[in-house]
């Protein structure tokens, strides 16, 4: 079963960025490292900044810079996994860097 990992952080948090405690690139090619190690990473890609993105609703079609005004939350990338149950995934996920600072959100991937 696959499950995709929403590594999200918190504009508002002052610990999601560039703080001592943030998880720099080193700790997240590591993670990916033991991801790959043990045969379990399926894909995952890293976002830009919320500030780079556009938001856009059907009901007027207008697209604004930026996240969503109401949200403070955002997806800062997300890591596939292909493992047997949710529980192996939440082991996974425990050990994400993302989650120093942010949240991780683990979602199975519906099969098409």
């Amino acid at each position: 079963m696959k499950y995709v990992l929403l590594l999200m952080g918190n504009l508002a948090d002052d610990r999601c960025g560039e703080t001592d405690d943030a998880p720099g690139p080193e700790e997240f090619m590591a993670f990916d490292a033991a991801l790959e190690k043990a045969g379990v990473l399926a894909g995952g890609f890293a976002l830009t900044d919320p500030e780079e993105g556009t938001s856009l609703t059907k009901a007027d079609r207008d697209a604004e810079p930026g996240p969503y005004a109401e949200s403070r939350e955002f997806v800062g990338g997300t890591i596939v996994l292909e493992v047997d149950t949710l529980d192996e995934a939440l082991v996974w996920a425990a050990k994400c860097p993302g989650a120093i600072g942010g949240r991780i959100e683990v979602r199975p991937l519906l099969d098409l």
